[in-house]
């Protein structure tokens, strides 16, 4: 294990309607970052690694989204969730038994019915995948924890940190070709991500300044995200 799951970060073109968005949805608090920036913080959070820092950014959204979260409602349908401002993208159809939804600025996610012995909320993040397996193993080398493999789906369980129950990663035809609005940050394990690099990651950019110094990289599939250096202890 070199790193740790940190957080989720979510781009927007408005921080505040769609923190907004969020805390409805995940029954949290949300809280002023600075710089026009949101973070949104479940109230029945385990850890802080379920927050979600919500970022502003000028370019709009495009593309198809390859990173979303997966709900577990508290009912059988999502009415409450499109009383709040979700829209429905596609309802449940043969094997299929979720429904897919969106938020305010076009991010899909996915609600599945209330199930015995599972609380409302997050229980897994799905990245799209050229390569599950490859791309699972990867991350499992980097976390810790164990990989599952399925037919079309490869997911880690018990990666250090991660909040939730499953990382899935899922097989699709079609490549990553822009920027994903929704990234993971992790924290380190080491005061420099040497080590991530050694492991396959590719530097995207070095820390800017003393407000903005951790180090943005990339999975071998082209997936972005931040790396910070361990929080002091003592």
């Amino acid at each position: 294990m070199i790193a740790r799951f940190k957080d989720l970060c979510l781009d927007a073109n408005d921080p505040l309607a769609l923190g907004g968005f969020w805390a409805r949805m995940l029954d949290a608090d949300m809280a002023d970052a600075g710089d026009d920036d949101t973070r949104v913080d479940p109230r029945s959070a385990r850890s802080d690694a379920e927050s979600i820092w919500v970022n502003k950014v000028p370019e709009p959204r495009v593309g198809k989204t390859r990173v979303h979260l997966d709900l577990r409602l508290p009912g059988a349908d999502p009415g409450p969730l499109l009383a709040d401002g979700a829209r429905l993208v596609r309802e449940p159809a043969g094997e299929a038994t979720w429904w897919v939804l969106e938020d305010p600025e076009g991010n899909e996610f996915c609600a599945f019915p209330a199930r015995a012995g599972t609380r409302p909320g997050p229980f897994e993040l799905v990245v799209d995948s050229a390569d599950p397996a490859a791309q699972a193993t990867w991350w499992a080398g980097v976390l810790g924890g164990t990989v599952e493999d399925e037919p079309t789906t490869s997911s880690v369980v018990g990666a250090a940190g991660f909040p939730w129950d499953y990382w899935v990663f899922v097989g699709v035809p079609e490549p990553k070709t822009v920027k994903n609005r929704l990234h993971w940050d992790v924290e380190l394990a080491d005061p420099e991500p040497m080590a991530l690099i050694a492991a396959g990651a590719t530097l995207l950019r070095e820390p800017l300044d003393e407000a903005h110094w951790w180090w943005v990289l990339a999975d071998p599939e082209g997936n972005e995200f931040c790396a910070f250096a361990p929080r002091p202890t003592g």
